[in-house]
């Protein structure tokens, strides 16, 4: 009994072992293999679509640094214009301050140097009307009431 025993689970275990090598052996069937066909060209076509996806997002961004590049040159060439033109306004500015002081100075000289003529006149005939009216008393009275004297 004991060795029936044995050997119908010695029969049991080969039976099992080799329904599991069999399973083994045919577990990959034509069936998987087309599916894994299928799915490595579907990896494929994902893979194809992402690198496409990606050339696009460069091309994109090529665009945009070009486009960058461009407003970088125009606010440098608007940057330029506003120090020239500043830099004409502050000049024009200055140049017509300094003609202000030029005209100024040029229109006032001949009013100044008649003054100055006029000064010395009246003091020449202060002096001339002192020497009078220590010579005439009526000259000398009319001098104190106006309060040259």
């Amino acid at each position: 009994m004991r060795s029936m025993r044995s050997l119908s689970i010695l029969i049991c275990l080969l039976f099992c072992i080799s329904t599991v090598a069999v399973a083994a052996e045919s577990s990959f069937t034509q069936s998987d293999r087309d599916r894994m066909i299928r799915f490595e060209e579907g990896l494929k076509a994902t893979n194809q679509r992402i690198d496409d996806i990606r050339a696009d997002m460069n091309r994109r961004f090529e665009q945009v640094d070009k486009r960058f590049e461009q407003v970088d040159k125009r606010f440098e060439q608007m940057t330029n214009f506003m120090f020239w033109g500043f830099g004409t306004l502050f000049s024009g500015m200055w140049v017509l301050i300094g003609f202000i002081l030029w005209d100024r100075r040029t229109a006032l000289a001949p009013a100044v140097r008649k003054t100055k003529e006029i000064e010395e006149q009246s003091e020449l005939l202060k002096r001339a009307l002192k020497e009078v009216a220590t010579k005439d008393p009526h000259v000398k009275e009319a001098l104190k009431h106006v309060g040259l004297l």
